[in-house]
């Protein structure tokens, strides 16, 4: 299946002119720039939703809670001590 490059247009303010005009100073060009922009968000999102996801799936898990609380009062007893 070949897919068609599709055309868009976006309305920049000026911090998003001048985070374009610091892109395309590295050689990229408006379209590279927007496309890689685009990609490198959407990938910060999965990874975020993938990271709550986990903190999500941790804090439900009450074996691990139990022993995050063991080594937290381990700890404490160590600094105690010295």
């Amino acid at each position: 299946m070949i897919v068609m490059p599709s055309a868009i247009s976006v309305r920049l303010d000026a911090e998003a002119l001048r985070a374009l005009a610091q892109l395309e100073a590295m050689g990229l060009s408006r379209s590279e720039a927007i496309r890689r922009a685009i990609l490198d968000s959407a990938a910060r999102l999965q990874r975020r939703a993938a990271l709550a996801a986990e903190v999500a799936a941790l804090e439900a898990d009450e074996d691990d809670r139990a022993e995050m609380l063991d080594v937290a009062a381990t700890m404490e007893s160590m600094r105690a001590a010295g």
